[in-house]
């Protein structure tokens, strides 16, 4: 069966529900003071993508044909 594995997959839900919680943080900040926005939302935003990221593999070492 191709395709990601499970543990990616974990990774990339967890991911998702990192950044939509994030933004639901940032919004309901902005709600309650307009001028300033929520640090911790920001911070869980990035730290999402950066999960999507190492789950998508885009951060694994492919050696070129020159370092093999």
């Amino acid at each position: 069966m191709p395709g990601l594995p499970i543990t990616a997959i974990i990774e990339l839900a967890v991911a998702a529900a990192l950044v939509v919680f994030g933004v639901w943080l940032q919004v309901r900040g902005k709600r309650e003071d307009a001028t300033h926005g929520s640090q911790g939302a920001v911070i869980l935003i990035v730290i999402g993508l950066i999960m999507a990221i190492h789950g998508f593999g885009l951060l694994e070492y492919r050696p070129s044909g020159s370092e093999r």
